[in-house]
């Protein structure tokens, strides 16, 4: 039996020791950080009359860790409260501690002999049963524990985090020879459902899966740059979402990572492999070797392959000419191959017209492309033991949109590789053999199978039950309903599944129409419904081109149409006499948060960005969401002799000035978050996370919430509401358009122009949103800010 983990320490608070130890925060274990005492005192310890033994700074490397997690950015804590869950320490005062964690995990300098004199130090304090795991992004695993007691090995393994450790999906999970299973499956699953993340097993190997394959593609990719003379920018324009790669590519990730950090990793394989033709690859290029020289080694010096630079109207791009070894103006790159994978959608798609062109990029794609074909093939057994493990690694920790295997399928498995042979190239012999038995593909699909995809050693891929997959079920038939902005999809167990599907998942009249029927269906035939997709974001709002339009033509009768099909659509959700559970991800904005407000609950995935931003194109919320802020801050303060006016003023100010979460953590901050409503770490577990609830709520006896009168603010909480804006204009923080904005906000938020505590309907309140709508979207500025932001995406302030 595995000791579940509840308390861990890190120790080594550099940026990936501190950053870890903030995702452990995040995910609500608490912490202890450890690093080093310091040998040397600074300046202002000395003018303070500080002495290395005293506290503060015995322990400083890591208190001042943590005080920059809570200003780095992106930030690496989901809440900057979460940073109390982590303590302070070092590696002298504070060793014995380490006694009473479940996780021990090293994160210090890349040697081993560091790392093997650590551990032989962890395993004096060390109480049997703790886990104790490395972070290397490369070394030896069983090498680093060769000096220690067997019980220790046995407690041991490596757990490979992807740099920054919030963001980054990958988690590689290395067990060493003599590691406890239980503790490799253990550690799998914590890694999965605590930590969020996505986990692969690895073979204790050099750079293990990602970064062996990833190092590998983007040196063949330079050599081929060298030799055949393609600027900086080609490559970039090839290597990234052409090939289905981030933006970043080729040259841009290497600046982002550091020249410096990646010529020691490839240095890592190259020390360590015996294979000659290998090592000539992992042999880093002179002109890499230059640049770190020079110091160019990427962004956190300023410059490497690409730098910015200040001109006499702002700032420039410049890339880096490899044959003069100086700077120029970054240059735009054209091609038939570029712009036929541009214009086509998904990944396998734009790979197969980047590839089918036949100009000089997609013989750049082509010469790139095979040979990380090949080597994925050929480390299969070596570095992992399947296929799925090197696909999802690559993914997962490279951000690929498709691992090496399913790009392979994607642009046709036996027609490629007859293409590769006839070039010369060897093909592996199990693929040549997979190949001679009448298969097409590595992946093959198994119709009515939960597990329905297939890998090449006929092993089905596990499908577990946290794994709801909204394009699987689509496959399989089991849509309800569906137009062109949504479908209703049954996820099992009576339970079905509004997905918005239009583009950017931005609402209009389909969604708004599907949502309708989707709750009369629901209502006669389901137990109740998930609000969830698997889009890049769930929501960016409302479709702002079509009320633009219809605003600029002056149909208002329209635009007034428009308004009371959302708001009855959302009232229809909130109506449902079955649970209604959202699940948003990623950007859920304006009309995406709207239609979270009507559920019974939010499942928030730790990575949402929420908000009502409506005041950003000149508008105020009125698909219900200023209804719904006057409703909770009413059941908030249910004594009518305590003062609603701080908590109104709070939203007047998260809502005007466009407030967005940074975290579905950080919704709780901004008073977007109900009770009942919680977060959940691993996005992939957003669905079957948000059906339990519907299904416990269900069995529960769940009944339809009936409607609430609304305390209100009132005539004087507005003049209070309408002075603060009128304050802010004065001094100059916002236009006079920000200011008519603020006050029809005012306006609704207090109920208008009654009372102070006087109690109104729901409707009242809606229609409230309405005409103020409709209103603002006649000015003329504000019509200026829809067309701003439609046509550059970014906000005009006017």
């Amino acid at each position: 039996m595995v000791k579940p983990i509840q308390q861990a320490a890190v120790i080594g608070s550099g940026v990936m020791g501190a950053a870890i130890a903030a995702h452990l925060a995040g995910a609500g274990i608490s912490c202890l950080l450890l690093d080093i005492v310091p040998t040397q005192l600074t300046e202002d310890e000395k003018k303070a009359g500080l002495t290395l033994e005293h506290p503060k700074v015995r322990s400083k490397l890591a208190v001042t860790a943590i005080e920059k997690l809570k200003k780095t950015k992106p930030a690496p804590l989901y809440s900057e409260a979460f940073a109390t869950r982590i303590t302070p320490g070092n590696l002298e005062d504070d060793l014995h501690k380490l006694s009473k964690v479940d996780w021990i995990i090293e994160v210090v300098v890349e040697r081993l002999d560091v790392k093997r004199q650590l551990l032989q130090r962890i395993e004096q304090v060390w109480t049997p049963g703790t886990i104790v795991s490395s972070n290397t992004s490369g070394i030896s695993i069983n090498e680093m524990v060769e000096p220690c007691g067997d019980a220790f090995k046995r407690h041991f393994l490596g757990t490979h985090f992807f740099n920054p450790p919030r963001y980054m999906k990958l988690l590689e999970v290395i067990p060493g020879q003599t590691t406890d299973p239980e503790i490799v499956k253990y550690m799998t699953l914590f890694g999965e459902k605590s930590l969020g993340k996505g986990v692969v097993s690895a073979k204790d190997t050099p750079n293990f899966i990602a970064n062996r394959i990833g190092t590998y593609g983007l040196l063949v990719t330079l050599r081929e740059m060298l030799e055949k003379g393609y600027t900086v920018e080609e490559i970039d324009a090839v290597t990234g979402p052409a090939m289905g790669r981030p933006k970043s590519a080729t040259f841009r990730t290497l600046d982002l990572v550091g020249l410096d950090t990646f010529v020691h990793v490839a240095g890592n394989v190259y020390d360590n492999t015996t294979d000659e033709s290998e090592k000539a690859i992992f042999d880093a290029p002179t002109v890499l070797r230059r640049m770190v020289e020079l110091g160019w080694i990427g962004e956190k010096q300023g410059q490497g392959f690409y730098k910015k630079v200040k001109t006499a109207t702002g700032k420039e791009i410049q890339a880096l000419k490899l044959d003069t070894m100086e700077y120029a103006l970054s240059q735009k790159v054209k091609g038939a191959s570029l712009e036929a994978a541009k214009s086509a959608k998904g990944a396998a798609a734009k790979i197969k017209a980047l590839l089918g062109t036949g100009d000089r990029y997609s013989e750049l794609a082509w010469n790139v492309l095979k040979p990380v074909l090949l080597y994925a093939a050929n480390k299969l057994g070596e570095i992992a033991d399947s296929i799925v493990e090197i696909d999802n690694a690559m993914k997962w920790g490279f951000n690929w949109d498709l691992g090496p295997f399913e790009l392979w399928d994607a642009i046709g498995l036996v027609k490629s590789a007859q293409r590769m042979e006839a070039e010369g190239d060897v093909l592996p012999d199990w693929v040549t053999s997979w190949i001679a038995a009448g298969h097409t593909s590595f992946y093959v699909r198994e119709a009515g199978s939960s597990a329905f995809y297939y890998e090449c050693a006929l092993t089905a891929v596990e499908t577990r039950p946290e794994h709801i997959s909204l394009r699987a079920l689509k496959e399989q038939n089991r849509i309800i309903l569906s137009n062109s902005g949504a479908n209703l999809i049954d996820i099992g167990d009576d339970v079905a599944c509004l997905e918005f599907s239009s583009p950017n998942n931005a609402i209009g009249g389909d969604i708004l129409t599907m949502i309708q029927k989707s709750a009369e269906e629901v209502r006669n035939n389901y137990r109740g419904l998930v609000i969830a997709n698997e889009g890049k974001h769930f929501c960016v709002g409302a479709n702002l081109m079509l009320l633009l339009m219809e605003a600029q033509d002056g149909e208002w009768d329209e635009v007034d149409s428009i308004i009371r099909l959302f708001q009855n659509s959302m009232m229809a959700l909130k109506r449902l006499p079955k649970p209604v559970v959202a699940a948003p991800h990623q950007m859920t904005l304006g009309g995406g948060v709207e239609a979270c407000m009507p559920a019974d609950k939010v499942i928030f995935s730790a990575e949402t960005y929420y908000g009502l931003v409506e005041v950003g194109v000149g508008l105020i919320p009125a698909g219900g969401g200023c209804k719904e802020v006057a409703l909770r801050t009413s059941r908030l303060v249910s004594n009518p002799e305590v003062d609603l006016q701080p908590f109104m003023n709070g939203y007047f100010e998260t809502i005007g000035m466009a407030k967005v979460s940074t975290s579905g953590h950080d919704t709780k901050r901004l008073g977007y978050m109900a009770p009942q409503d919680s977060v959940v770490i691993n996005s992939d577990h957003r669905i079957y996370e948000a059906k339990m609830a519907v299904l416990d709520m269900d069995r529960a006896g769940y009944t339809a919430p009936v409607e609430e009168r609304i305390r209100v603010v009132g005539e004087q909480g507005k003049a209070v509401m309408q002075l603060g804006a009128y304050t802010m204009r004065q001094s100059g923080f916002i236009s006079e358009h920000d200011q008519l904005i603020a006050n029809k906000l005012a306006h609704v938020l207090a109920g208008g122009n009654v009372p102070a505590n006087s109690y109104v309907s729901e409707q009242y309140m809606l229609d409230l949103e309405r005409e103020a709508f409709l209103s603002l979207t006649g000015e003329p500025k504000t019509q200026q800010r829809m067309q701003h932001i439609l046509t550059t995406g970014k906000p005009l302030r006017n």
